[in-house]
């Protein structure tokens, strides 16, 4: 790889990428969400436990088969929702974690992308195992989402 693509990744991608702090499985997780994009062969999945008594999540894990963004993305993803409501939670976005790692390259985005969805599956399960009807649609549409997007000049759109 050439030392250009390198200095496309910020230091933040960089430290995320080599040391994550979230990385791992979570036992009997309350929320669980994978996601993927056959396209550029990432695969992430979101664990988290919730505080009962506080209502937010106490602890967030996840496992990502992809690339220097993909894992720096995951690892943001956690960082950002831990101590977050579920309703605080649902509002996390992919800028929202290219802002905490400091950017990501255009070519990237979609691993952001993936990370945000795999938080709203995830918090789908949760709902779903507290009795709230799943939307169908809209489960669908996640994945369908990350399944076909395709991303330039930093927006990312369904092909």
């Amino acid at each position: 790889m050439a030392k250009q693509e390198f200095n496309a990744y910020s230091k933040e991608v960089f430290k995320r990428f080599t040391n994550p702090k979230h990385l791992g499985e979570i036992e009997n997780p309350d929320g669980f969400g994978r996601v993927g994009n056959p396209n550029c062969g990432d695969i992430m999945e979101i664990y988290f436990k919730m505080d009962k008594k506080k209502g937010k999540i106490k602890d967030i894990k996840f496992k990502t088969f992809g690339c220097v963004s993909a894992i720096a993305s995951s690892d943001a993803l956690c960082d950002i929702a831990k101590g977050k409501t579920i309703e605080e939670a649902k509002k996390i976005n992919n800028k929202d974690i290219i802002e905490k790692l400091k950017g990501l390259p255009v070519i990237k985005i979609h691993c952001s992308v993936l990370g945000a969805q795999g938080l709203k599956k995830a918090i789908l399960d949760y709902e779903s195992k507290h009795g709230k009807e799943i939307n169908k649609k809209e489960l669908k549409e996640i994945d369908e989402e990350t399944e076909n997007m395709h991303c330039s000049d930093g927006e990312c759109e369904r092909k």
